[in-house]
């Protein structure tokens, strides 16, 4: 029996080598080195240990099967095809990598079921997969083994594991015994440029043992030495990290072991060698119908896996709660917020924007049961623990906040992995100079489409004596330019709890709030139900007769208040729009646009790069901001030294008027 199991596996794990060579020779283009290499660590995962249903392919207590080397897509997209998943055809396979098909040249979350996180961007899939670890022993610890229970599997290469966010993803894993992770390493010993000494002498097996992993080997092309180690793993209470020794591209007798097949087509010659060396007689994108019954054993132990589990869905007595954090119901979220908008109407608080979103956070948290918190190292500054929350730790999951630690690329990468698992809704912070350590993070936030809600303080000189390190300038521009990431710059209390709302509300995209360190006075004394900072850009102050428009952002709508003030004592009457939200705004008919701009001249005011203002401003119109970095010293003085000042808007109104 042994021998007929390995053989029928060898066979399997054959599948997944032929459609990668058929599919990557087809699209001309693709890698098919590390799928042929993984494959028979792929299948003996697949038949001896995941629970997956392709029936069912969102079911919440399946396993989490994450590609961290994503250029090894055909693996997963074979894999996936051969379990059954109903948008996997054989035409999505023989269209690999062309426009409009699934089967993209690295794996995209929302192309297709199945996929459960973009991965591309080496590192990324390993610290997201952190992120949905961690989910799963937080759900875990609130709804119990009935509800919760699944493991999260990664496949990653030598690129994976040299990039540096693998360490900051590692080390928390570590720190916070994920024993429901289990890494497959693909320890081929190659990368693009050659042998992997040509670049590291890493041993990753004492680095992930230094962080508090376990340890396993396997020869990555013996079924029973591979199932024996992660059978080890799983039973081990801590993450794990299986040295999986493959060669790669293995079943090509010409090319195998080499770099050369890891991101070419293996040609004509090589592939009928290899499916001679594979004794692998059938067509291009020819599958054995034994071969499918095969794979499909292994939907069928998942479809009764989630079919007994929701049984005890059915009848668990926490079944609303656990339904409706899945659903991430944000219902009771708006009254709440419109309520607190009256209220902080009213009471006109001068508070920074990172006070006022603590302010805002505990309603959010007392509406939204399902939201997690966090920062990287800076808590006590981003104000983003607010009354009642506890702790996350490794004696004790059942907490809402996170310690990331000072690391904050890996931090956005595990709430992009948070977000994707479902069931809960994270937050994190640090300051907005630290965007660019998690960019790459952000960037893939947008790509998935993950509502993921980044909380940046410290935005402008305004943060004062720390200096030009900190003191973020072209961080607005950049990150306005991501697709699909909503950027909101809320000018005071009310503004802020809009944003929160926005955030929270958004199902399909990732929110960035960009907070003050300094106080700011309340602009909205008149309460309005309506959330004004989803329009983007609206009209604050709006005389009878429009001479100029002045338009703002968060911290600088209060100069340019002061500016139109000054202004009207000289009978010029300015009109003041603040404009929380580029994008929000760019998104409004253009009607309203229209009549929020006016047609009177305009005058910018940010504490940043004038770049991205094209929306507001034509090249004729004035800008009052930076030119470059700031400079150390308290904050009115860098403001003054600057010159952005009311005085400093004002002339540059008259100037227009003039123009």
């Amino acid at each position: 029996m042994k021998d007929i199991a390995i053989f029928d596996e060898t066979r399997m794990a054959n599948a997944i080598r032929a459609l990668t060579m058929d599919a990557v020779e087809r699209a001309k283009s693709g890698h098919p080195g590390m799928p042929m290499g993984m494959a028979d660590v792929a299948t003996v995962l697949s038949n001896r240990f995941i629970t997956l249903d392709p029936g069912c392919p969102h079911w919440p207590d399946r396993d989490r099967f994450v590609l961290s080397a994503g250029h090894g897509s055909m693996l997963l997209y074979a894999i996936n095809h051969l379990l059954g998943y109903a948008d996997m055809g054989m035409d999505q396979i023989k269209s690999f990598r062309q426009l409009g098909a699934r089967t993209a040249g690295h794996p995209e979350y929302g192309h297709a079921d199945g996929i459960e996180v973009t991965t591309g961007p080496l590192g990324q899939g390993i610290a997201t997969a952190v992120g949905m670890a961690l989910a799963e022993r937080m759900k875990n610890a609130r709804y119990g083994d009935d509800l919760v229970d699944h493991f999260t599997y990664v496949m990653a290469g030598d690129g994976c594991l040299m990039e540096g966010i693998s360490h900051e993803a590692i080390d928390l894993a570590g720190h916070l015994e994920l024993g429901r992770l289990i890494v497959m390493w693909d320890d081929n010993r190659i990368t693009i440029d050659g042998a992997t000494d040509l670049s590291t002498s890493m041993d990753q097996l004492a680095r992930f043992a230094a962080a508090g992993w376990h340890i396993g080997t396997c020869d990555g092309h013996d079924p029973d030495s591979i199932a024996a180690a992660i059978d080890a793993a799983r039973r081990d209470p801590r993450p794990s990290l299986i040295a999986c020794r493959t060669v790669i591209g293995y079943g090509a007798p010409n090319k195998q072991g080499g770099h050369d097949v890891h991101g070419a087509p293996l040609g004509a010659a090589e592939i009928a060698a290899a499916r001679a060396r594979l004794d692998w007689p059938f067509e291009p994108f020819e599958i054995p119908s034994d071969l499918y019954a095969a794979w499909g054993r292994v939907a069928d132990r998942g479809a009764a896996a989630r079919a007994a589990w929701e049984g005890r869905l059915a009848a668990h007595p926490a079944r609303a709660s656990f339904l409706s954090a899945e659903a991430d119901d944000t219902g009771a979220l708006p009254p709440a917020i419109a309520a607190y908008k009256a209220r902080l109407s009213a009471e006109a608080p001068k508070v920074a924007t990172r006070k006022a979103s603590e302010m805002t956070l505990n309603v959010v948290a007392g509406a939204l049961p399902h939201v997690v918190g966090g920062s990287a190292d800076l808590t006590g500054s981003n104000l983003t623990r607010v009354k009642g929350m506890k702790s996350v730790q490794a004696d004790d999951y059942a907490g809402n906040y996170l310690h990331h630690g000072i690391r904050e690329h890996g931090m956005a990468a595990a709430m992009n992995g948070i977000a994707l698992h479902g069931g809960m809704r994270p937050y994190g912070g640090t300051f907005l100079a630290f965007a660019d350590y998690c960019r790459p993070a952000i960037r893939l936030s947008a790509l998935m489409g993950a509502p993921v809600t980044y909380v940046m303080t410290h935005d402008s000189i305004g943060l004062g004596e720390d200096g030009p390190t900190h003191q973020p300038v072209e961080h607005l521009a950049s990150l306005r330019a991501i697709p699909n990431l909503t950027v909101l710059r809320p000018c005071d209390a009310v503004e802020t709890a809009e944003a929160w709302e926005i955030a929270m509300m958004s199902k399909d995209n990732p929110v960035m709030l960009i907070l003050s360190r300094q106080n700011l006075p309340l602009q909205r004394r008149t309460h309005t139900e309506d959330n004004l900072t989803a329009r983007g850009a609206y009209l604050l102050r709006h005389p009878a007769r429009r001479d100029v428009t002045l338009i703002a952002t968060g911290s600088e709508v209060e100069i340019a208040v002061l500016a139109a003030d000054e202004l009207a004592t000289d009978g010029i009457e300015a009109a003041v729009v603040s404009a929380p939200s580029f994008e929000l705004f760019a998104a409004q008919p253009a009607a309203y646009r229209a009549e929020v701009l006016g047609t009177a001249p305009r005058v910018g005011v940010e504490a940043a790069l004038r770049m991205g203002w094209d929306l507001f401003l034509a090249p004729e119109d004035g800008f009052v901001g930076m030119t470059g970095f700031g400079a150390s010293a308290p904050a009115p003085d860098l403001y003054r030294h600057f010159g952005i000042t009311p005085g400093a808007v004002a002339s540059e109104a008259r100037a227009r008027l003039r123009a």
